[in-house]
């Protein structure tokens, strides 16, 4: 990150002004007093557990109360699995937007959206987008890919290390393969990719992971292939990370649009003319001339895709619906595209390549969690290639919603309205 010189002056004398340098140089310095009582790290959630961490909490005044109260004092032992250095939890707000009416390879029928955010108007958004959609008669939605890689990371003393440890590997697939089934009932690995960087080999291992997210799943069964490497690989690797940085985990890289990571989903829908004016208070032809700004500011700016806001909704429902909320960092990557159709007609459409999502383990068996899987019709084994597909329909809904908020001159009044509780807000822009 680079700052301007001016900028970086003012910074500098503004400092000064408040701060001689010996005390700049004092604040900056390690300091090596009595440190705080440590929070040792612990899973357990017995009651005894949780009074030896709040006693070290001295400042919390309050917060005890209403971190811990009574239902979760009382079920404790149902986070066990899902937490270290337990105290309490956070409650968040959980809205419903829909229905939302899919046609999907997988998901099929109207569905009422959980989304747990703070953010004001966030649910009304999604709610109106999800409406229009029904209204169309439902968004298709198609599931193209799913599979979660792993790439540990092999350093050799020579590249011709490096090709003769790639050659074995590849002719040791199936053996590699068995490995990594022996650790797991529903995954499997698919296929291996590789990657040579000088003496540096990155094997990219993709796994089905049937209806769970399966980051543990897939670390686990590529942990036990690296130990059966370093015992049968005839070239002994000089260091070794079951993880090296190059499958994109939790993060928007520029390969997810190559591979892929989680379920890849396309959703589209058809919106008449007539409904663009009625609902979204604009014209299609106006939605298309948005889109190809935004997709070109997009490319100005430098981001991943092209995309208005596919993190808000994604992240609401992931919060609601116990998946690891970190990963939309790269189930927030993809394209929406907006086309003026023959007729008139405006033609939406979004595909999201990441969706990591699962209706089995991880967060999704928590009593709240589970509850808003339930609400959706989702929950447990069968359903995460359908729940994908949802994710995919209200990321649509809210790329309508958006968009056709911001054409319209109604997103500042709508957050005016809802976000600060203005009676009176401007008049929309014509």
């Amino acid at each position: 990150m680079s700052v301007d010189s001016r900028s970086a002056s003012a910074l500098l004398e503004s400092l000064l002004r408040q701060h001689s340098a010996e005390e700049l140089l004092a604040k900056l310095a390690p300091k090596h007093h009595e440190r705080p009582e440590r929070m040792s790290s612990s899973g357990g959630v017995t009651a005894e557990q949780i009074d030896r961490r709040w006693a070290i909490l001295r400042h919390a005044g309050e917060a005890r109360r209403v971190l811990l109260d009574e239902p979760c004092d009382t079920e404790g032992e149902t986070y066990a699995r899902n937490i270290e250095n337990f105290v309490g939890t956070v409650r968040v707000p959980v809205g419903v937007a829909g229905p939302l009416r899919v046609n999907g390879t997988h998901a099929q029928g109207d569905f009422y959206v959980p989304m747990a955010t703070t953010e004001a108007t966030l649910v009304a958004s999604y709610h109106r987008g999800a409406s229009l959609l029904t209204e169309c008669g439902g968004c298709a939605a198609v599931l193209v890919s799913e599979g979660l890689a792993r790439a540990p990371g092999f350093a050799f003393a020579t590249l011709y290390e490096a090709g003769q440890f790639i050659t074995w590997a590849v002719r040791s697939l199936d053996a590699l393969r068995a490995i990594a089934e022996s650790t797991t009932r529903f995954g499997k690995l698919t296929d291996i990719r590789v990657t040579l960087e000088g003496n540096h080999v990155y094997l990219i291992f993709d796994y089905f992971t049937g209806d769970a997210a399966g980051q543990n799943m897939v670390t686990i069964a590529t942990q036990a292939i690296c130990e059966y490497i370093r015992e049968h690989s005839p070239v002994t690797p000089t260091a070794m990370f079951v993880e090296a940085n190059h499958s994109g985990d939790k993060k928007a890289s520029a390969q997810s649009f190559l591979y892929g990571r989680g379920r890849s989903v396309c959703a589209e829908v058809i919106v008449p003319a007539a409904l663009v004016e009625t609902r979204l208070h604009t014209t299609a032809q106006m939605m298309a001339t948005y889109w190809r700004m935004s997709a070109v500011g997009g490319v100005l700016s430098g981001t991943i895709g092209v995309q208005g806001h596919y993190a808000n909704g994604l992240a609401a429902v992931y919060l609601a619906c116990g998946q690891d909320v970190a990963c939309v960092a790269e189930s927030a990557v993809g394209v929406t595209r907006f086309e003026l159709n023959a007729d008139g007609a405006l033609y939406a459409s979004v595909t999201l390549p990441n969706l990591v999502v699962g209706t089995v383990g991880g967060g999704t068996g928590l009593p709240s969690q589970r509850a808003c899987l339930d609400i959706l019709g989702l929950a447990g084994a069968g359903n995460a290639n359908a729940f994908a597909q949802v994710c995919a329909g209200i990321a649509l809904a809210g790329e309508l919603s958006i968009v056709g908020a911001l054409v319209a001159g109604d997103f500042t009044n709508a957050h005016a309205r809802l976000a600060r509780g203005n009676t009176e807000v401007p008049p929309r822009a014509q």
